[in-house]
């Protein structure tokens, strides 16, 4: 049984608002679900463990985090009124904001965590049509240097999934290393032989067949799952009254920038690989939609959000550019919101095998990014130094997390992200080098739409991809 969008919709045959069937819905959906879930996980456990909360406390936050990760996904594929770009994008919190709300919930207390939460996520909904109007200032070479920050530098992330825990006595070891290089072999090789139709499954069959592996391994442990309940109710103010306490704002205003910028960032990826033309009103709809995702994440007693690059690069990689599907993801993180069991069994997968997708998704993010920022003009010396310095202060975080830890709070937010610090290296470089000429704006208008352009050569190789059986 097949289910069909609007008429108009099938007989254009656009990719982004096919509806899959059913038995190829639940399993694309799915491996988005695998490919975000360490990070809705890992962020409120680092947080929770930052502050001192108990376990169950841990719990609640974990819970809160995937369920509202789901509802704001919902919001973004699906849309509602002006809300939401209706585009395959996953919605998650950020890292973003690890240290502000550690800093915030120690001294202030979680609930003037969340009060923050909220005001930004509202300012966030209020500004966003000024906000997207900004999108001038962000010619290929900037937008496409920030993205390739964004993939390259969440690497080391998966470097740690691989390599595990620095305390543990396997750390490194030849066995994690060799599955997650076999995780990404396998992930190449279906590249390569499968069908297109079994292709798009590359990511989940990787997963599957390298926790398989692991098992016998000793390299998986679902222990965790035995206590965790079936089913339960995520509830608003878990914590208590928000409180609004200036103090909690101002940083979390600070973070609430820096996610704009780097969903402005994916949503512009997003949009060179499904090949659609993103403008200012798309942009507008997306940060709308973070915003209001980040205003009930401070009702739920979650975080902010930000569009989650990963699941930019599975969409290029599987060629399924159904927003339906992403949606699909939406509802079954609110399902496991709801169902802690099930949750506790994904976030028991194998390390390694997560980081070796991680490895596929991230680097493809980068990839991305390089093929916007060639629309550029690289004949001019001056953008190879953008792109340079940008680099530069995007990655010395990554290399060396401490290396702004001697300066101002607010400042050591910033440019303590490596995709905050990259991103407005290259927004001020490239004003100070090219400025924002009339002419430079319709030329890079012309290449940013040439770039799109190749998405349908890559859909006419694998025809499937733009008609999901």
């Amino acid at each position: 049984m097949k289910f069909f969008t609007r008429s108009s919709a099938v007989e254009s045959r656009d990719p982004v608002d096919t509806i899959p069937p059913l038995r190829h819905l639940i399993p694309l959906a799915l491996q988005h679900v695998i490919v975000a879930y360490s990070g809705m996980v890992t962020l409120p456990l680092v947080i929770g463990l930052g502050i001192g909360l108990s376990p169950a406390q841990i719990t609640t936050l974990v819970t809160a985090n995937v369920f509202v990760s789901g509802l704001a996904t919902l919001l973004q594929t699906l849309g509602l009124f002006n809300v939401g770009v209706r585009l395959p994008i996953v919605m998650g919190s950020t890292f973003t904001g690890i240290a502000p709300a550690i800093i915030v919930g120690t001294t202030a207390g979680l609930p003037a965590v969340f009060g923050a939460t909220i005001v930004v996520g509202l300012l966030t909904w209020l500004v966003a049509p000024w906000f997207a109007k900004l999108t001038r200032y962000f010619p290929p070479i900037v937008t496409g240097t920030t993205i390739a920050i964004i993939g390259f530098s969440l690497v080391p992330k998966a470097a740690t999934l691989i390599a595990g825990s620095s305390t543990a006595a396997e750390h490194g070891g030849a066995k994690r290393l060799l599955l997650a290089l076999g995780t990404i072999v396998l992930v190449v090789v279906l590249e390569r032989v499968a069908r297109p139709a079994i292709g798009r499954f590359a990511i989940l069959i990787a997963l599957i067949a390298g926790t398989a592996v692991a098992w016998p391994l000793g390299l998986t442990d679902f222990s965790a799952t035995a206590s965790a309940p079936i089913f339960d109710v995520v509830r608003p103010f878990s914590f208590g009254t928000p409180t609004f306490v200036l103090a909690a704002i101002l940083p979390m205003l600070v973070v609430q920038v820096v996610n704009m910028v780097e969903s402005t960032g994916d949503t512009l990826a997003t949009g060179v690989v499904v090949g659609r033309e993103v403008g200012s009103p798309d942009i507008a709809r997306a940060l709308r939609a973070d915003g209001v995702g980040t205003a009930l994440a401070g009702m739920f007693s979650s975080f902010t959000f930000v569009t989650f690059g990963g699941n930019v690069g599975l969409v290029s990689i599987t060629r399924v550019m159904s927003r339906y599907v992403v949606a699909a993801a939406g509802a079954i993180l609110v399902v496991i919101g709801l169902m802690p069991k099930l949750g506790a069994v994904v976030a028991s997968l194998p390390g390694p095998v997560l980081g070796g997708i991680a490895v596929v998704m991230f680097g493809t993010v980068g990839a991305i990014g390089i093929k916007f920022m060639m629309a550029a003009d690289f004949s001019q010396p001056r953008n190879h130094l953008i792109v340079a310095i940008a680099f530069g202060f995007g990655l010395m975080p990554v290399g060396n997390p401490d290396f702004y830890a001697q300066l101002p709070g607010p400042f050591q937010t910033v440019l303590s992200s490596g995709i905050a610090a990259g991103g407005i290296a290259a927004f001020l470089l490239n004003l100070l080098l090219n400025g924002v000429p009339r002419d430079q704006v319709d030329s890079a208008t012309e290449k940013t739409t040439a770039t799109v352009e190749p998405a349908d050569d890559s859909a006419a190789a694998h025809p499937t991809s733009r008609e999901v059986l």
